[in-house]
């Protein structure tokens, strides 16, 4: 009987899972780089506008 419960038990978190959690698509479109987000705390790491998604790019520094 402790067996029925345990199995009905793990299949009830199982299928919860698979009902609650979705497939989630973190890529950002934009058209240009104003569009893509911008975070101060990813510094020389920044968001260009590349094929219509954001993307990661490393800034570039201009030493004069």
């Amino acid at each position: 009987m402790a067996k029925i419960f345990n199995f009905v038990y793990v299949m009830i978190l199982f299928l919860s899972l698979h009902i609650f959690l979705k497939e989630v698509d973190a890529q950002r479109t934009c058209k240009t780089d104003a569009d893509c987000p911008k975070i101060p705390s990813l510094y020389p790491t920044i968001y260009k506008c590349l094929d219509g998604i954001c993307r990661f790019s490393e800034a570039k520094l201009l030493i004069l």
